[in-house]
């Protein structure tokens, strides 16, 4: 190897790393900043019949507790929201009426769906997602 390449080489290397590190400065803001998205969603999810707000819940509580703990605490302290949380994080069980909330709103979606002028690609990749989490969620062990 010639003196020239290892120079080009340990400079890029050296790029890397600092990318590396600017992303992960970005790390905790963009999942603080998600969490309180996610939080949004999961409320109006709680309101809205049509619409889950346990999932996003659950994915606001790991990114609070990715970014800040004391939001996560706050989240999993919360009497409305926290007691579904808790229920996934300490036995993976996810209750019944949530459930068949969940795959309902689901298979309600997927028929909304069919009746739009949607292209058949998108009907299929669209199916194919909503059955597989439809698939998971009623796979899980009831509360």
């Amino acid at each position: 190897m010639f003196i020239g390449q290892r120079r080009r080489r340990k400079q890029s290397d050296e790029d890397t790393t600092g990318m590396m590190r600017g992303v992960r400065h970005l790390r905790r803001p963009l999942l603080f900043a998600a969490g309180w998205v996610l939080t949004a969603l999961g409320i109006v999810g709680l309101v809205l019949p049509l619409m889950p707000g346990t999932v996003f819940l659950i994915l606001a509580a790991w990114c609070f507790a990715q970014s800040s703990p004391r939001f996560e605490a706050w989240l999993l302290g919360h009497p409305r929201l926290g007691p579904q949380i808790l229920r996934w994080r300490q036995s993976g069980t996810i209750d019944r009426r949530v459930k068949f909330i969940a795959c309902g709103s689901m298979a309600l979606s997927f028929a909304i769906l069919t009746l739009t002028d949607a292209p058949p690609i998108a009907l299929w990749v669209t199916g194919a997602c909503l059955l597989a989490a439809g698939t998971y969620v009623a796979s899980r062990p009831e509360a």
